[in-house]
């Protein structure tokens, strides 16, 4: 691959080594989330990432095309858009298993007070903190509302899998904010207390709250007589 650009180098045959050639700059990893979510519109992409400056952004872009990591849409107009490619979807796991490791470390330091939080990074947090070995046998469906950002998890024969936009006949609907999420999410916050005070609102079938926040790692002592207070409560 040909660029006039300078391109650092681990010059290591390493297969790590290699992956952060090409993904270890600072803001790249980031990038790479937002458009896990979604294709995003360079406006888009800027906002998401507050502090990374439009030259950056341009050049982090530039690398990853050059990469075959990402794909422009629509390159010939002004507001083209960034997808990813299916090699650049192969770095999904990768970093759920680092939002996971983030998650655990996270929840040991305290909130800065100019911390940044976006609804739509719930999205990959859900996904990374649910595990089929937690899932329940009960196929259903459980819907999240974090600010205007809606997605869903459903339960099939043992399996769970994220989805964007809302559900049909969730068994739980649950709706919050986005700094409660990540509250709840880096469990400096519990589970109970949030719904009890309100900043949680729980819609459904009672016993499908235990089971969903088994799935994602939350509340795992959650009794069937907690859940019934609960949802009757809302």
């Amino acid at each position: 691959m040909k660029t006039d650009r300078i391109r650092r180098t681990y010059d290591q045959e390493c297969g790590l080594a290699f992956a952060l050639d090409v993904v270890g700059e600072r803001w790249t990893l980031l990038i790479i989330r937002e458009l896990l979510l979604r294709a995003r519109r360079y406006k888009e992409l800027l906002e998401a990432l507050p502090g990374i400056g439009t030259n950056l952004l341009a050049d982090r872009l530039t690398s990853l095309t050059e990469a075959g990591l990402i794909e422009a849409i629509e390159p010939d107009r002004r507001t083209s858009g960034y997808a990813l490619t299916e090699l650049g979807e192969t770095l999904r796991e990768p970093i759920l298993g680092l939002a996971r490791f983030g998650l655990e470390v996270g929840a040991a330091q305290p909130r800065a007070a100019d911390s940044v939080t976006r609804a739509s990074w719930a999205v990959l947090a859900i996904e990374a903190m649910v595990s089929d070995e937690r899932a329940s046998t009960v196929d259903e469906t459980y819907q999240f509302e974090v600010g205007d950002e809606v997605f869903h998890v459903a339960v099939r024969d043992g399996q769970a899998r994220t989805v964007p936009g809302p559900a049909r006949n969730p068994a739980l609907t649950v709706a919050t904010d986005a700094t409660t999420f990540f509250e709840l999410g880096l469990r400096r916050l519990d589970p109970i207390e949030a719904v009890v005070g309100g900043a949680v609102r729980v819609n459904g079938t009672a016993s499908a709250m235990p089971r969903c926040l088994r799935l994602i790692g939350l509340a795992p002592g959650m009794t069937a007589r907690d859940a019934r207070r609960l949802v009757a409560a809302h």
